[in-house]
């Protein structure tokens, strides 16, 4: 396992520290931690496409289970630098443009879709992940304890929803975001994502029709 400790999109270190909802860490010392660390290194290569793909002699459910973590954290990251900018009154429903609106349902405790604000729905949503990533049936952090069968569905409905927070930041709050001089970082974030998912056929190509001109232009010059 590569032990290089590159920093992962070379910019947490610079960045303000505030997150909408609270970090989730693997444990270091894991195997987990290492496949994050393996996945960091390769990151710091510059080469998106071959940093997701799945790490030889490795476990296919493991390896997205450490990037949904990390892709959490992320959005997470991103989402609470703009939060000043997305409120009830500006953003009074979830949606990627004018095409494109959000209801919110967990199948739990929000049987039938409601339509609700913005911040609301990412509260909603970033919590329901929170919830699954601390699972340990779902995503157990301990060796030898096996993946459910369902986790790979799982793991897709997470990734789906948390399209829907880039998309979300991309149409409504682009323009603070370059004030914030954050367009790097959420470019950089978003690709990555997007090479993820491609690489496992992990989000179904109708739900990223609200950035799908994006995604071209974004992957275009790795093909």
């Amino acid at each position: 396992m590569v032990e290089s400790r590159l920093r992962l999109h070379c910019v947490c270190g610079s960045r303000s520290s505030k997150t909408f909802k609270p970090k989730k860490n693997i444990p270091e010392g894991s195997h987990q931690y290492e496949l994050l660390k393996h996945a960091e290194a390769t990151l710091g290569s510059g080469n998106l496409r071959m940093a997701v793909m799945l790490p030889e002699g490795e476990d296919l459910n493991e390896w997205v289970a450490v990037n949904t973590v990390d892709f959490f954290n992320q959005i997470n990251m991103l989402y609470g630098t703009i939060t000043d900018f997305c409120r009830e009154e500006s953003c009074p429903v979830m949606s990627a443009g004018p095409k494109y609106e959000y209801h919110w349902a967990d199948g739990t405790n929000i049987k039938k879709p409601i339509k609700c604000s913005a911040p609301k729905y990412i509260d909603y949503l970033m919590t329901w992940v929170q919830d699954q990533l601390d699972d340990e049936t779902l995503f157990p952090s301990k060796i030898g304890v096996p993946f459910p069968k369902n986790f790979m569905s799982v793991a897709k409905t997470i990734l789906k929803r948390l399209f829907r927070v880039y998309a979300h930041i991309y149409h409504q709050h682009f323009d603070p975001v370059i004030q914030l001089q954050e367009e790097a970082h959420l470019n950089t974030s978003f690709k990555h994502f997007i090479f993820f998912v491609q690489e496992f056929n992990l989000i179904d190509r109708r739900e990223l029709a609200p950035l799908q001109e994006l995604i071209e232009k974004l992957t275009s010059k790795d093909r």
